[in-house]
């Protein structure tokens, strides 16, 4: 079928009733569950011991050191803190140390291909990937992919394609010019629609679609402007929800493609790497209470109607008002009604990663204002406590990097008072050993993983290229983690002082950032490292711990200039370093694929 048969831009309107929620008084009533795995508490259970055991181990040797001399409040101050963030890596070890067991005992496939749809298909779905000021040919020609990829897969006649615009008026003339070439020449129906006012972003973009044509459709398969996505993939989700019909959402994996710059190439090894052996964990405990990501995911739209009309938060942004991370507060509002959601992981399904350091720190401080908000979700009325666990894991995670800076100054302070301190006097070595393990562990896994099977080896360019790769990515990822740190307290700080995130267009193409231009982005950083050097040249026993800070923060203008270049990133393709498997768009060859693994035990 051609897109000459059906040239309108907009099919008719099918109205479906979505009201705003609430998030106190009543929970609402619930459906009857059937998609939960077994011993799933069991499980959660497990986790959050092994994880409590883990950071007491840490801790213990660390506040009998401190007490050596007499508790002082600065000591108080550095257990408050240290006690919760060993506890955070140690939480992130243990999902890991499971989903490696799942993977090598239960012989996990990790990213799985999914069921052909065969002839069990009979709802119709619409596929909605919502743009803001994109690059127009570099979103059409994935538009123009994935629906030769569905027609493909045989989705042609029950899937439908919808571009929802909010970009401006002389964008949008050249989006809809775009739109027309494309329909006329398209596999199946290709829509377009942009709406005059940017209400809502993203979620009211959703929202407005849902509104004027969700009747129409039983499912929703969410993009982003840079998603990309199989059309197996999408015909197989439609089919995991067409058999269980109480599964509300079926969040994917995505990989990371259409690498170019080094520090796109650099973030892609270490997506496909490190990130099945954490995924796989992360499926074994959320069961049922899984996440939603906001994209690459597919949703039953009469249950989203129903439960995730989003209010916005009293009091002013940034963290009042509208709900920047709402895709966290929609799978813990249609969970709350009993659907259930679920992660798997599969072939085809893929997005793109910011270009330089500096995009991905502007989109960082997007994300951390959105997931500080879900602190004031954690007393929602009804919320599935697994939910309430997503919410705090998303929160916290942009308050460890400041949490850990304020650590490393106390012991800086301890110093200058004459007291003795972890860093000079060095830490316990039980505590030594058992950080390194939490921090590094998960890496030794993966490599592991990926070394144990032939064909996962080859996907990486061999033994030799992958083990190079890890050693370059986690020398990298030491001068990084500082840059991030500051990045991320400047922008807490940003926020507990009313300066919010701007929604702006996304900048998605490489180009090398010059030094001139970043100098001025690092003067904080530089600041920092001038105050550790200084404190290093009155204790060199502290400056030795401190050194892998100290390099990671001179070096930043260097790090971030030099991982912006596409040349960089294509010299390293060419030297076999960051290699990954190739992405698959095709119809999977294998279709089978076990439900247990999916996250799916159920009767259909």
């Amino acid at each position: 079928m051609s897109g000459l048969d059906f040239p309108r831009q907009l099919p008719a309107e099918a109205p479906l009733e979505m009201p705003v929620q609430r998030f106190d008084g009543n929970a609402p009533a619930t459906i009857e569950l059937h998609t939960r795995p077994p011993n799933v508490l069991g499980r959660r259970l497990l986790l959050i011991s092994a994880t409590a055991v883990l950071g007491l181990a840490a801790s213990i040797d660390v506040r009998f050191v401190l007490a050596l001399d007499g508790m002082t409040l600065l000591d108080g101050v550095f257990l408050l803190l240290f006690v919760p963030l060993v506890c955070w890596i140690a939480f992130g070890f243990v999902s890991s140390l499971v989903g490696f067991g799942s993977m090598m005992l239960r012989d996990h496939p990790g990213f799985t291909p999914v069921p052909k749809p065969a002839d069990n298909l009979h709802h119709r779905t619409a596929v909605l990937m919502p743009v803001y000021n994109e690059d127009i040919a570099a979103t059409f020609a994935r538009v123009e992919a994935m629906t030769n990829s569905i027609a493909a897969a045989g989705g042609s006649a029950l899937f439908d394609f919808f571009i929802l615009s909010d970009s401006g008026d002389a964008q949008g003339q050249e989006e809809q010019a775009a739109w027309q070439r494309l329909a006329r020449a398209a596999p199946m129906r290709v829509y377009y629609r942009r709406r005059p006012q940017n209400i809502g972003k993203k979620p009211g973009n959703i929202a407005e679609w849902v509104r004027r044509f969700g009747a129409a459709y039983e499912y929703m398969l969410v993009l982003d402007a840079d998603s990309m996505m199989s059309g197996s993939a999408m015909t197989g989700l439609a089919s995991i929800m067409e058999n269980r019909p109480t599964v509300g959402l079926l969040q994917t994996v995505p990989l990371i493609i259409n690498a170019s710059t080094f520090f796109q190439h650099w973030m892609q090894f270490a997506t496909a790497a490190y990130g099945p052996i954490s995924s796989a964990g992360l499926l074994w405990w959320s069961g049922s209470e899984a996440n939603f990501w906001g994209h690459n995911a597919i949703v039953r739209i009469r249950a989203f109607a129903a439960c995730c009309g989003l209010p916005e938060l009293p009091g002013k942004p940034p963290f009042g008002g509208l709900i920047q991370s709402h895709d966290m507060a929609e799978s813990a509002l249609m969970r709350r009604r009993g659907w259930a959601v679920h992660m798997v992981m599969i072939d085809g399904s893929y997005e793109e990663f910011p270009p330089t350091i500096v995009d991905h720190a502007i989109r960082d401080r997007r994300w951390a204002q959105g997931n500080l908000q879900h602190l004031r979700l954690l007393d929602a009325a009804g919320f599935h406590w697994t939910s309430r666990l997503h919410l705090l894991i998303g929160a916290t995670a942009y308050l460890t990097s400041t949490a850990w800076l304020v650590l490393i100054l106390i012991q800086c302070a301890q110093t200058l008072q004459g007291r003795e301190s972890l860093l000079t006097e060095g830490p316990p070595m039980r505590v030594l050993v058992l950080t390194i393990l939490y921090l590094f562990g998960p890496r030794l896994m993966a490599v592991i993983w990926v070394l144990e099977n032939r064909t996962r080896r080859a996907g990486f360019g061999g033994a030799a290229a992958f083990l190079k790769s890890v050693l370059l990515e986690t020398l990298l990822s030491m001068l990084l983690a500082p840059v991030v740190a500051v990045n991320q307290t400047r922008a807490l700080f940003g926020l507990l002082f009313g300066v919010g995130s701007a929604w702006n267009a996304q900048n998605r193409e490489g180009g090398r950032l010059s030094l001139a231009a970043i100098l001025p982005t690092v003067r904080l950083h530089w600041l920092l490292c001038a105050v550790l050097v200084g404190l290093s040249l009155f204790e060199p026993v502290l400056g030795l711990w401190l050194s892998p800070i100290i390099f990671g923060l001179a070096s930043a203008p260097w790090l971030i200039t030099l991982s912006s270049s596409t040349a960089l990133g294509r010299a390293a393709a060419r030297a076999r370093w960051f290699g990954v498997p190739a992405p698959y768009l095709a119809d999977p060859a294998r279709v089978e694929v076990d439900g247990d693994q999916l996250g799916l035990i159920a009767a259909k």
